[in-house]
């Protein structure tokens, strides 16, 4: 999608389609609405006046010029209270606009920067924010279909964000840059989360990170089964072993080399496809399991971003990629692997294989004596039935960086909740035969598999982000998040990198 800026009056817009707004509530429509509905002759006031729009969030209304002004229609979008309007109230109503135009076959719009004027919000974020909620709108999967849909539409191809100020311009020009590359780096992740397992194999994650390397000036290495052999990487190949696919793990960076920077490591769970293994999952359902990928998804959606915003860290991912089926050479429950870390783990349940792979990336960050590390999975049933399918589970040891993960939460409407990791849940991980077993049982079990990991991540500032329930989704959640993949992960990250060392 194209994303132009530009000075003017919204009204003077000769396109198909204006977008202006309304909070809930208001009678005599202001600012940018104000000036179209006083070139319309009062239609948004009359549509007002009959309760016909009543300026809901996210609602919704068609007007026609007939030659008033130059634009063929007017869309109204509603806002909601404006006591309650932030920035994602910003990402909603632009979102919601963007599916309406699509439904309307329109294939190119101009639109007023939301929450910019009366709203007060800061006008560079509203700009991003309205870009960010247009395209990721817009975004739909369509890559194995071989037919189109019968009610399909010709996809959004322009937005033009109008502003009336010239001296505001480059603000909302910044503003628009960055909404652009986040929402592309999501739109990319949910990409990858949403492909079949046959085609995003571990193999093909590493040729995606390869290929990001060669666009963006990212650096790319890829460990080969041997190579993680050869340095112990033990927990890693032990769920890989059940499976014909060769497992990868995937090193990308930003600012390569950068020693004057701060190094922040992303890890993500990248397990391609998850059968549980010889503990194997039922069969209802199993097919979501494509999604438990959807950690290293995030985790090179936010390289990519990085390097396109240009972010002045030193960003690592990590990204250990297999697949856990049963097979005759599959792991069982009651072996023992040896980690890179040199912790030797009891396996309980194959089916709890994804921080096996965490606690052998998390030892690897190791050597790059990193700020912060962040990891990011698809982990625990647990978490969801603790926190649903809207907010991630957030867990670490070091408060601060906790702390700027909260804020960058704020920022994003990525929702995220702090669980504990009190050190008498690690009882739960004692073992008879080896240094720590990979399951706790059943109470607290997002906990307990958050407080496994952190015996790896020893003498760094680590987090740890459960999105078990949150990387897929069956229904649309809002008009920017469409069912199916969400991209989880990705905004926050990017906002978590964009505010470091910003006071």
């Amino acid at each position: 999608m194209e994303i132009r800026v530009k000075a003017g009056g919204i009204q003077a817009e000769d396109v198909p389609l204006i977008v202006v707004n309304l909070f809930e509530g208001v009678t005599e429509p202001g600012g940018a609405t104000g000036a179209v509905d006083k070139a319309l002759g009062g239609q948004i006031r009359a549509l007002i006046a009959a309760g016909d729009f009543r300026g809901k969030r996210n609602e919704t209304a068609v007007l026609y010029p007939a030659g008033a002004i130059p634009a063929q229609r007017v869309l109204l979008v509603g806002l909601g209270k404006e006591e309650k309007f932030d920035l994602d109230g910003v990402r909603q109503a632009a979102g919601a606009a963007a599916k309406k135009a699509r439904e309307l076959g329109v294939t190119r719009f101009s639109t007023i920067v939301h929450g910019g004027g009366r709203a007060g919000l800061d006008l560079e974020d509203a700009a991003q924010a309205v870009v960010e909620g247009t395209i990721l709108a817009s975004y739909h999967f369509r890559q194995h279909k071989t037919e189109p849909d019968e009610d399909e539409r010709p996809d959004v191809e322009m937005v033009t964000l109008v502003e009336f100020s010239a001296e505001k311009v480059p603000v909302v020009e910044r503003g628009a840059r960055a909404g652009q590359s986040v929402a592309e780096a999501v739109s990319m992740t949910r990409d990858l989360v949403n492909q079949p397992a046959n085609y995003a194999t571990p193999t093909a994650l590493a040729e995606v990170a390869q290929k990001l390397a060669v666009d963006f000036g990212l650096r790319c290495r890829v460990l080969d089964r041997e190579q993680m052999a050869e340095l112990g990487m033990g927990a890693l190949l032990g769920v890989a072993q059940g499976s014909e696919q060769p497992p990868k793990f995937i090193i990308l960076e930003h600012n390569a080399g950068r020693d004057d920077l701060d190094t922040i490591v992303l890890v993500g769970k990248g397990i391609t496809f998850d059968s549980g293994g010889i503990n194997i999952k039922p069969g209802e359902h199993m097919a979501a399991m494509k999604s438990d990928m959807a950690g290293a998804a995030a985790v090179m959606g936010a390289l990519r971003a990085a390097a396109a915003l240009d972010i002045p860290l030193h960003v690592v991912g990590l990204m250990p990629a297999t697949e856990n089926l049963p097979s005759g050479r599959a792991i069982k429950p009651g072996d023992v692997l040896k980690s890179l870390s040199g912790l030797t783990i009891e396996v309980i349940n194959t089916d709890a294989e994804g921080r096996l792979i965490l606690a052998d990336a998390l030892a690897y960050a190791q050597r790059y004596q990193p700020q912060a590390v962040v990891d990011v999975a698809t982990l625990t049933g647990a978490c969801v039935v603790a926190l649903g399918e809207i907010t991630t589970g957030l867990m670490g040891t070091d408060p601060d960086l906790v702390a700027r993960i909260k804020a960058a939460s704020e920022k994003t409407a990525e929702k995220v909740w702090e669980l504990p990791l009190f050190e008498e849940y690690g009882e739960q991980l004692k073992s008879d035969v080896a240094d720590v077993k990979n399951v706790g049982g059943r109470p607290a079990g997002a906990i307990t598999a958050a407080f496994f990991l952190s015996k790896f991540a020893k003498g760094m500032p680590w987090a740890h982000l459960d999105i078990a329930g949150k990387a897929l989704s069956d229904k649309e959640r809002n008009p920017y998040t469409p069912k199916g993949a969400t991209g989880v992960g990705v905004r926050l990250f990017v906002q978590l990198l964009r505010d470091w060392g910003v006071d």
